[in-house]
């Protein structure tokens, strides 16, 4: 069950990142799930590289392991207290696509193994310190996309918004 979970919260992370990365997506079009969460999450995104800009400015990450670390230390305070929602997951996959950004990469072609690595190490965060969370509030389907659905709109974007703001006040301590 756990590989399963890992391998379809992967391809939430994967199928985000290229969205951030405005790649065009070949197949299959994105899952409801996926582009529910692409759109939250990208508004999250925009909304946390507003506000650090001046952090994220100075901010050098020169290796996937850098950003490993950055975003482990990073969100491993963001959940020190234990409480896990749904926004809290979303600025997950946002600050993924955040430290995503910040790699250096060839400006016409990103490297297809960054965001691969990348995506591994935010499922693999998601997984281990939400999926007991997820699974019990509905999983992605019945839980994340019926709180999320552009239908909740203004209710949804209030309570995302006071995560970033937390998650902001914790990336200040660390920089």
């Amino acid at each position: 069950m756990i590989d399963q979970e890992f391998r379809y919260t992967q391809t939430l992370a994967q199928e985000y990142l290229l969205h951030v990365l405005q790649v065009p997506q070949c197949g299959a079009s994105p899952s409801r799930t996926s582009r529910v969460l692409q759109g939250v999450a990208f508004s999250v995104q925009k909304e946390v590289e507003e506000s650090l800009k001046p952090w994220l400015d100075r901010c050098d990450v020169a290796s996937v392991n850098a950003a490993r670390a950055i975003f482990t230390q990073v969100m491993e305070k963001e959940f020190e207290d234990g409480i896990i929602n749904w926004g809290r997951i979303v600025t997950i996959f946002a600050f993924g696509g955040v430290i995503l950004k910040k790699l250096p990469r060839e400006p016409l072609a990103p490297d297809v193994d960054t965001y691969r690595e990348i995506s591994h190490f935010v499922a693999e965060f998601v997984v281990n310190h939400t999926g007991d969370w997820i699974r019990q509030n509905g999983g992605w389907e019945n839980g994340f996309v019926r709180k999320f659905e552009p239908k909740f709109g203004w209710l949804t974007f209030v309570g995302v918004l006071g995560q970033i703001c937390e998650m902001l006040s914790l990336l200040k301590q660390f920089y």
